[in-house]
């Protein structure tokens, strides 16, 4: 499959639907390690697209620097049209974009239903006039947060008690608080961190049916994911990177043929045994890696060690 550089894959989304998000030529550098290399791609207005790529890839670098928490050394991020490169998280997340991370990070000594409330602080309609004197405005506003929250901790199918301390909650349940409270936020693009790491195949399944559903509504989703068969099975489009760059973008169908897809995970050294498994990985068949050792001299999962030389600052990518 001929990859399409960023100008070429920017007018085939002008084509096909509007840019919500655009990613061109970001790049990163931790010292001496690039994390990001020139990446360029795009996210349609309620389109769902993975990004895919082996530990160390740049992928969580990528959604670090699109949400603001890194400020890239190059390139930029326009969202629906607007320069957004650098600017404060709290500023790119008022423009409509909400986030989770490769493991939750919720309010551990709050509870459930103030978790999520917490999501709902951009949109609510109060002034610290009202919260001191708890006047009408105030009352109606935490009452609105308070119904807001448990609407979308319905619509995770997040149930049992709400009042109890979130870290009570088992590891899955934990997150869907923080998909709720990410949605509580109403945004336009939603960025997912490898949000089935950890689930058991019954969660993976209600996870891939909360995604459709969270698309239903209009949000455009960027996936980071491990797990092939939940990526190939959601995905309109995926984007492969590796050292920072993208090697492959298109639909499931095409990603999963490509070479250097399976070359990214196994290195060029791996025999015809390993190209054959990793292709069965890449068409759908479950988790890409397991911690192991690869054959180009790098890990694929376990770690977020980049391959070929040095460490990624950040949650492993």
């Amino acid at each position: 499959m001929r990859r399409r550089s960023g100008s070429e894959e920017a007018s085939l989304r002008k084509e096909h639907g509007t840019s919500l998000l655009q990613v061109t030529e970001l790049r990163l550098s931790f010292g001496g390690v690039r994390a990001i290399d020139g990446l360029s791609f795009e996210v349609g207005a309620g389109e769902i697209v993975s990004v895919i790529g082996p530990n160390g890839a740049g992928k969580t670098s990528a959604f670090n620097c699109v949400t603001g928490f890194y400020k890239p050394t190059g390139g930029s991020v326009l969202l629906d049209g607007t320069p957004v490169t650098g600017r404060r998280p709290a500023a790119i997340a008022a423009l409509g974009v909400s986030r989770t991370f490769q493991n939750p990070r919720l309010f551990g000594e709050l509870s459930v239903l103030d978790n999520v409330r917490a999501g709902t602080h951009l949109w609510l309609r109060q002034s610290v006039f009202d919260a001191l004197l708890h006047t009408p405005r105030y009352r109606r506003s935490e009452q609105e947060a308070t119904d807001e929250a448990h609407r979308w901790l319905d619509f995770v199918g997040l149930r049992g008690e709400r009042a109890g301390l979130v870290r009570n909650l088992p590891y899955g349940e934990r997150r869907r608080v923080e998909i709720a409270r990410a949605l509580a936020r109403r945004p336009r693009l939603l960025l997912l961190d490898e949000p089935a790491a950890g689930l058991n195949h019954t969660e993976k399944g209600e996870l891939l049916d909360l995604i459709r559903r969270i698309r239903e509504l209009g949000t455009a989703i960027a996936l980071i994911e491990h797990d092939m068969g939940l990526v190939m099975e959601v995905s309109e489009r995926v984007v492969v990177l590796n050292f920072g760059r993208e090697i492959a973008v298109g639909g499931p169908a095409e990603v999963r043929r490509d070479p250097a897809v399976v070359e990214a995970y196994l290195g060029r050294d791996a025999d015809e045994e390993e190209l054959a498994a990793a292709r069965e990985e890449v068409r759908g068949g479950g988790e890409v890696g397991g911690g192991g050792e690869v054959g180009g001299g790098g890990s694929v999962r376990g770690g977020d060690e980049a391959r070929g030389g040095g460490k990624v600052r950040g949650e492993g990518d």
